[in-house]
């Protein structure tokens, strides 16, 4: 016959059981939401480059950090956390060609699913020493990675209709502003450097050469996306094993937050600088940017510290497929409603169908686990 204190204890497991899983899935719900709206703020305004743009949302990205570490009470600085952050900052800087060459949805969906697929991949095996994650049911794990690759292929396949590739009327209304504050005609040779200037690189490319840029960038960004979380997950194995040097180690993802927020920061400053010292007084800064940056800033590190709190309660061959997969289907409203990136029903049938194709894999890895 149970006691009293049998009993209690019981009742604690079961509402310790039921309570998790509430708190896992609604911080994947608002981790997912965030992530695919993040550039959202951004999307009507010119960033020219992205340079200027990406190191406004790091600021506000380590700020919040800043703020998560006194919520956390002040955790233990793990310096090899901020490796993670310098491997996120570096795919960041992709996010603007990305996005200007393929659209908004379009490349999300992209670099969302290799960041998914270097996760699982990660997490599955133990790369880079970490411990494996085994799964109960490893070939069903096999075909839900095969389903994302073919989503891959397919995403591949959908032509956007690039906004930016033209200057948008409300650029032309502030260039316009900004001439008749400077009160100087601008001649015909000084205007033709301008847009040059301004168009270079990514404007001049053909609808081809953007296409292939802008995946292969998407590509690589979801890698290092991927590969950022590896070095919160090694301190935490080696805390489990009381390596030397670890003994301690939080198993709570959030207390690491801070750390990877400000490798962030610190990795967007010094391409920041690289690039003012290499464009030589002709870099790009856009002062209107710097809100619409600093919040979609905040919701990148929301986001993030949404992913921290469910990783706590689910492992990440659970949380990586889950979260990575949602933000897509986001970013494809936004794109298909709000900007219209997406035209015609064959495109329409494809990102449906490709959705459909990476959620069914996602499913397949998160039961495989089960």
């Amino acid at each position: 016959m149970p006691t009293e204190g049998s009993l209690k204890s019981s009742g604690s497991a079961s509402s310790q059981r039921t309570q998790p899983p509430i708190i896992a899935f609604t911080a994947s719900a608002v981790a997912v939401f965030f992530f695919g709206s993040t550039f959202v703020p951004v999307k009507k305004f010119d960033v020219g480059d992205g340079m200027f743009f990406q190191w406004v949302l790091c600021f506000a990205i380590w700020t919040v950090g800043a703020i998560v570490h006194f919520i956390q009470r002040s955790p233990i600085f793990w310096h090899l956390a901020m490796v993670g952050g310098f491997l996120w900052a570096t795919g960041n800087i992709m996010v603007v060609p990305i996005v200007k060459t393929i659209g908004l949805a379009l490349g999300l969906l992209l670099w969302a699913s290799f960041n998914m697929l270097t996760g699982w991949a990660i997490s599955r095996f133990g790369w880079f020493g970490l411990d494996p994650e085994p799964v109960q049911n490893p070939i069903l794990s096999y075909v839900g990675v095969a389903l994302s690759v073919i989503s891959i292929i397919m995403f591949l396949f959908i032509t956007t209709d690039d906004q930016s590739s033209q200057p948008t009327e409300e650029c032309d209304q502030i260039n316009a502003c900004e001439r008749g504050l400077r009160r100087q005609p601008v001649k015909a040779d000084e205007k033709r450097t301008d847009n040059k200037n301004d168009e270079s690189w990514v404007q001049s490319l053909s609808p081809l050469q953007k296409k292939v840029l802008g995946c292969s960038l998407a590509i690589i960004a979801g890698i290092l996306y991927g590969s950022s979380f590896v070095p919160v997950l090694y301190i935490k194995n080696q805390g489990k094993k009381n390596t030397p040097g670890y003994e301690g180690a939080s198993q709570n993802d959030l207390d690491y937050v801070p750390a990877q927020c400000v490798g962030i920061f610190v990795a967007s400053t010094i391409y920041f600088f690289i690039y003012c010292v290499a464009m030589n007084k002709r870099g790009k800064v856009y002062p209107e940017t710097i809100i619409p940056g600093l919040l979609s800033g905040a919701l990148l590190a929301s986001a993030s510290c949404g992913w921290s709190v469910a990783n706590r309660y689910l492992t990440s061959v659970v949380s990586f497929p889950i979260i990575t997969a949602g933000p897509g289907f986001i970013a494809a409203v936004w794109g298909v409603l709000m900007f219209k990136e997406v035209k015609g029903l064959k495109n329409y049938v494809l990102l449906i169908v490709g959705f459909c194709f990476i959620l069914a894999g996602s499913l397949a890895i998160v039961f495989s686990k089960a």
